[in-house]
């Protein structure tokens, strides 16, 4: 079912305060954020690119009055260790290894499993290994289907057959103020409530001395991603786990079509389409956070 969702008010206000935590996960420093009661159900954040769990900032308060709300960082960014690709390497494998070895560490085997770009691939692989780990699935702007994929994917595919010949111009993309910038405001109706310091910290971030290679080492293992879809479908259809999508419809980079694309493997999954744009909880957290509350209360037990 679609239903496009403008403003729902939210009932949970009460808030938990957030801890900031550095654990160690084969040697590698690992930072999270970990927020709510400790036996409450657990609702694991995986973020995108290229932020970090800081993009769940302002969803953590509306989440943690009745979930323990968990969100790390990947290896190679935001505030956890980014070694060389020498000494570490870049793959979404790697990445989901690191995110499982730190679940573990907390003794966490149940949870709510909220993906968003980066975060559906990681997520997605956490998922098959461990099917039963996962008690529900909220999908934002997170790929599974070849239709998701818009146009503006062409030169990555480019940069997938031919490495060489079209990393400079990928190079330049990720390395660009104005690509930044885009990256928060296109597809967005109300840019005047984007705070520019998304764009600004992403740049920063981006122009570190050795991230640019890690970077690139992401976007090209990225057509890894698109070759386990037909696995990750497998499991949704197999598995059935409960779904939730909610969509910033006017994301430039994954279509509608990939979020309708989700009914086909989980014909119950309850579908939103929202007016907002790929960082949709920068648009609408509101209407996300009221979302999940309605849809998890009546699919988990307490």
């Amino acid at each position: 079912m679609s239903l496009d969702v403008s403003h729902v008010p939210i009932v949970y206000i009460d808030s938990y305060p957030v801890e900031h935590i550095t654990a160690t996960v084969d040697g590698l420093k690992m930072f999270y954020r970990d927020a709510g009661p400790r036996d409450a159900p657990i609702i694991l954040l995986l973020h995108g690119f290229p932020s970090s769990s800081r993009m769940f900032s302002t969803l953590f308060p509306l989440l943690s009055s009745r979930y323990r709300v968990i969100a790390p960082d990947f290896p190679g960014f935001g505030h956890s260790e980014a070694p060389s690709p020498e000494e570490f390497s870049y793959t979404f494998d790697h990445l989901a290894d690191c995110v499982g070895k730190l679940l573990s560490q907390l003794n966490v085997s149940r949870y709510t499993l909220y993906v968003q770009d980066y975060g559906g691939p990681v997520g997605f692989r956490l998922a098959t290994a461990n099917p039963e780990c996962v008690s529900a699935l909220v999908i934002q702007n997170a790929v599974a289907h070849l239709e998701g994929l818009s146009d503006v994917w062409a030169v990555r595919k480019a940069f997938w057959l031919d490495r060489a010949a079209h990393e400079e111009k990928i190079r330049q993309a990720l390395l660009s103020v104005e690509g930044a910038r885009q990256r928060h405001l296109a597809g967005v109706s109300r840019p005047e409530f984007i705070d520019p310091d998304t764009w600004s910290d992403e740049h920063a971030f981006l122009t570190r001395p050795g991230m640019a290679e890690i970077q690139l080492d992401l976007v090209y293992d990225y057509q890894a991603n698109v070759a386990a879809y037909p696995q990750w479908q497998t499991y949704l259809r197999e598995s059935r786990p409960p779904t939730l999508v909610v969509w910033g419809k006017n994301d430039p980079l994954f279509t509608v079509a990939g979020a309708m694309a989700f009914g086909r493997d989980v014909p119950d999954a309850e579908i939103h389409l929202l007016n907002a744009s790929h960082f949709a909880l920068d648009e609408e957290v509101v209407a996300i956070a009221a979302l999940m509350h309605r849809f998890l209360s009546t699919r988990l037990l307490f």
